[in-house]
């Protein structure tokens, strides 16, 4: 009687401890999922609201693009060593740190007074989503240890981005017919709900105490920030100005001491041999590639609705409602196509439809109405839905749970400076109004290039480790 009562109670407290952990996985996803949407959310949001940023603070074009690339520069170039920092102190403090300075400084981006104030706030709100990138993917991979499991929690995780693409047009179009502030302002219950689904999870552990890698950030900063810099400028005063030569001679020269600092230091917060993995270096090109297309594509044509076709924040944001809306739905299928034929077959199919996509979107006239538009910027989300969770799913496979931070940020920095490299060259090149549509058309074919080009690459991505 008594050995079947320790019985039933040791089953009933093993039970319960699923039920604590199933919980607390479900909440941690959740919790990640909340923060990749409003940082996603944060960023498509923007784009729409440009002009009307532009017409309170003035700038001109040069302006408009810092508040775009103030916020990408800070987040490609921290995301390199918050993935490191999130392995040393932990997915869930690294993810509640970065969602406080998120939430803070969209704030600050809501009050700015002025264009000045505002690219700064941008600068910080990338420093906090640059943590909350890889410690939610951290996060993730803690809470599901089971590879099948994580492929699904990924998927939902990307699809909180998808669903922040989808609605960050719309709510930049109608929150900008009220006043362009609300656009930051939205971000700040979004953020409060994260951080209090992150109380209910379990404290990470740390994996180590090695001292911060300043000199390979700094480095990092300063050649992202130099090439990022060079491109904005030379589309202003062109490309043979001093400050344009001195901001590439910056960024060449971090450049190397970066890589030398990665190769020769004590606690390189991305050691090399991450960087020569066949599989990192593919994936961190992917990724590079599929943002220069998405993002350079949304900030030109959003741009191109509203300054030359005359549409309204509003109709522009709901111009790319079919487009987002069809990511969000596909995001999903990336996790079932991959595991029925392999990560490949997604990353390629995904990059060959944006690629596809991107030259459709080069053909129609000055005059082309504006739903052509939107039915050609279909396979460019298409394409991105596909590619992005599978790629990610796939390198975080390939490596063990200590070092998913860090190649989470390897990944998600080359992404980011992708986006942030479109917005700087593209820009220049439809800085002219008079060539506005020749400006757009050659963009797109560079982008449309670009992506070819890795979706032939991926060829070799390995399917199983070796």
């Amino acid at each position: 009687m008594s050995s079947s009562v320790v019985s039933d109670r040791s089953s009933a407290e093993t039970d319960g401890g699923r039920r604590g952990t199933a919980n607390g996985a479900r909440w941690a996803l959740t919790a990640a999922l909340l923060g990749f949407f409003v940082m996603t959310l944060d960023a498509l949001i923007v784009n729409v609201a440009l002009p009307e940023i532009g017409r309170g603070f003035g700038g001109g074009m040069t302006g408009l693009q810092w508040v775009v690339d103030g916020y990408t520069l800070m987040f490609a170039a921290l995301l390199l060593s918050a993935g490191s920092v999130t392995d040393r102190i932990g997915a869930r403090q690294a993810f509640g740190a970065g969602l406080v300075v998120f939430t803070v400084a969209s704030a600050a981006c809501g009050f700015a007074p002025n264009l000045g104030v505002l690219v700064v706030a941008r600068l910080v709100q990338g420093a906090g989503a640059a943590v909350i990138v890889p410690a939610s993917l951290a996060l993730i991979r803690e809470a599901f240890p089971d590879p099948v499991r994580r492929g699904r929690a990924i998927s939902i995780w990307a699809m909180g981005g998808s669903v922040g693409a989808a609605a960050g047009p719309v709510l930049g179009g109608v929150l900008s017919e009220l006043s362009w502030r609300m656009i930051f302002f939205v971000n700040l219950p979004v953020g409060v709900l994260a951080l209090f689904l992150l109380t209910r999870t379990a404290r990470s552990p740390r994996q180590g105490d090695a001292p911060f890698d300043w000199t390979g950030q700094i480095a990092a900063v300063a050649a992202m920030g130099g090439l990022t810099y060079a491109a904005i400028e030379a589309g202003a005063v062109g490309m043979g100005a001093p400050r344009v030569l001195l901001a590439l001679a910056v960024a060449v020269a971090a450049a190397v001491v970066f890589l030398t600092s990665q190769a020769r230091g004590r606690n390189p917060m991305v050691p090399l041999e991450l960087l020569r993995a066949r599989t990192m270096a593919l994936s961190a090109t992917v990724g590079f590639a599929l943002n220069v297309g998405f993002y350079g594509m949304i900030f030109l044509l959003g741009l191109y609705l509203q300054q030359e076709q005359g549409l309204s924040p509003m109709a522009t944001g709901l111009a790319f409602l079919p487009m987002t809306l069809l990511t969000a739905v596909v995001s999903p299928t990336a996790a079932r196509l991959a595991a029925s034929f392999g990560p490949r077959m997604p990353i390629i199919t995904g990059q060959l439809l944006m690629a596809a996509g991107l030259v459709a979107l080069t053909v129609p006239s000055a005059s082309a109405p504006a739903w052509l538009l939107v039915l050609l910027m279909i396979p460019v989300g298409t394409g991105g839905g596909l590619a992005v969770p599978a790629v990610t799913s796939l390198l975080l496979d390939r490596v063990p749970a200590q070092r998913a931070g860090t190649v989470s940020g390897v990944l998600n920095a080359s992404r980011q400076l992708g986006g942030a490299l479109s917005v700087a060259v593209f820009g220049a090149l439809v800085s002219n109004h008079a060539h506005f549509l020749h400006g757009l058309r050659t963009s797109l074919l560079i982008a449309a290039l670009l992506v070819a080009l890795t979706a032939a690459a991926s060829v070799l991505l390995k399917e199983k480790t070796s």
